[in-house]
């Protein structure tokens, strides 16, 4: 899917399944409509966090579920493999990704799983414990509690990964709560005369006053810690607790907890592990 400014969704390796090949096929539609709503013809993809899915809204029971207030289907995401339950029908995954936790089930047919567990070798990669996956699936609910149903979930082999989905999903919900970026781009490059200069000064001075508004909603602690990962030369896998606690000046406890608050204020996103952090700006 396109969202502008030259930029379109990607699958980013959307390989799974018993068969190897890519979870979207022809009979999707079909294994969808259970309520007979036909839902083949308008089936998304949408990149999400785990927040997302658990904020998603829903009119009435049943029916699709819509975050930023647009309708969604299929959903991906990344997270930290919390446990794993194995069950005679079903696995269930806990994945956590720094913004929340959610249950994913995936159902097992028997036959296929006999010819898996011949087939799988001991160099295919495994899902394991406390190591990151990336799931395709429908969200769903049951009782009034959230799961994803996965068409395909593996491990993820490569941890850019991580960060390049969290951006793709922010890039995403910017789109649609803010808009086309490439067209508002251009929009400020071509209003006051022309004056280009004067535009991006503008542009920046209000995604600046944007991100200063949210620093100053936080505590001391935290806003000492944005600062110290903002201001910190570092890799693209951010800064661990205890680089941010040497340069910050702050005991680790203290940090953790700053951490705490600003990864529920969607400031910062966990990397390798739970205690490397990078910012997440917008």
């Amino acid at each position: 899917m396109s969202y502008g400014g030259g930029y379109s969704t990607t699958s980013y390796g959307a390989q799974g399944g018993a068969d190897g090949g890519g979870f979207l096929g022809g009979s999707q539609g079909g294994s969808q409509g259970g309520a007979g709503k036909g839902t083949y013809g308008k089936d998304t993809l949408r990149p999400v966090t785990i927040k997302q899915v658990l904020d998603a809204t829903q009119s009435h029971p049943g029916d699709d579920f819509k975050i930023d207030d647009v309708d969604i289907t299929q959903v991906s995401f990344v997270g930290q493999i919390r446990n794993i339950s194995t069950q005679t029908t079903n696995i269930t995954y806990k994945l956590d990704d720094g913004t929340g936790t959610v249950e994913v089930k995936q159902w097992v047919d028997a036959d296929t799983q006999h010819t898996m567990d011949i087939d799988s070798g001991p160099t295919k990669p495994k899902l394991v414990e406390n190591e990151w996956a990336r799931v395709w699936g429908k969200l769903k609910a049951f009782n009034n509690k959230r799961h994803v149903g996965a068409h395909v979930i593996r491990p993820v082999t490569d941890k850019m990964e991580i960060t390049y989905h969290l951006l793709e999903a922010t890039y995403v919900h910017l789109y649609f709560t803010k808009g086309d970026l490439g067209s508002m781009k251009q929009e400020a490059n071509g209003t006051a005369g022309g004056v280009y200069g004067q535009d991006q000064s503008a542009g920046y001075a209000d995604e600046a006053s944007t991100n200063d508004a949210r620093v100053r909603a936080v505590s001391p602690n935290a806003r000492k810690v944005y600062h110290t990962l903002k201001g910190t030369p570092q890799s693209n896998e951010g800064l661990h607790v205890q680089n941010i606690a040497a340069n910050s000046g702050l005991q680790v406890a203290d940090v953790l907890k700053a951490g705490e608050e600003l990864l529920s204020h969607s400031m910062i996103f966990t990397t390798v592990d739970d205690n490397t952090w990078a910012l997440l700006e917008y």
